[in-house]
């Protein structure tokens, strides 16, 4: 076992490098009917009296802070989407690598819970994002997290202002970290180096 700083290293067998199935990512929201979103942000703005919390000056004034806001609100919810998406592809690629280190008796028993050191299925988050260069632009754990805790992506319209805007992030990143730990401690790391795999954007035709 490699230690690197406060992580450890599995020690994989051999000297071969291992390649695992490509991550085929849906980076892309996919929201079909922007125009319905656009008018949930509004019900949501009159709902949660959003408008109350400033004093337009004029009419005009009134509308662009309620389109500010609604805009603001379905950037918030398109981001949280776009993090479901890649949540939901990166929990099928660990799923295809499990089965990929089942196949191989170099591999097989380095996810055995039973024996030191092994690695965890949060080890292959920690592999995505050793190996991801140049990073991409959602978190990789987090969108893990919103996966977790949404088997969907709800409408917009199930959303308070309260969760676009403030508790997204850190209920995602409860629920990762409370699923990371699910594995018995201490999980090791996957060498980033005895490891490939492609990154596939299914939306890049």
């Amino acid at each position: 076992m490699d230690i690197v700083g406060e992580r450890r290293f599995v020690e994989v067998p051999g000297d071969k490098t291992h390649e695992l199935p490509p991550l085929l990512v849906h980076s892309a929201p996919n929201v079909k009917r922007l125009d319905r979103v656009v008018g949930m942000a509004n019900n949501i703005i009159e709902s949660e009296d959003m408008m109350a919390e400033t004093i337009p000056t004029s009419m005009d004034d009134a509308e662009r802070r309620r389109m500010d806001l609604a805009i603001n609100l379905v950037d918030q919810y398109l981001a949280f989407v776009t993090h479901w998406r890649w949540g939901d592809s990166i929990l099928e690629w660990i799923r295809q690598c499990e089965i990929t280190f089942g196949a191989r008796m170099e591999l097989r028993n380095l996810l055995r819970a039973d024996l030191w050191p092994h690695a965890g299925r949060s080890s292959f988050v920690q592999l995505l994002e050793d190996k991801m260069q140049p990073r991409p632009e959602v978190g990789i754990e987090t969108a893990v997290g919103t996966r977790l805790t949404f088997r969907q992506p709800p409408p917009i319209s199930c959303f308070s202002n309260q969760f676009l805007f403030y508790l997204n992030s850190t209920l995602a990143n409860t629920a990762y970290r409370t699923w990371a730990h699910l594995s018995p401690e201490p999980v090791s790391s996957l060498p980033p180096e005895r490891f490939t795999f492609d990154v596939v954007d299914m939306n890049i035709q």
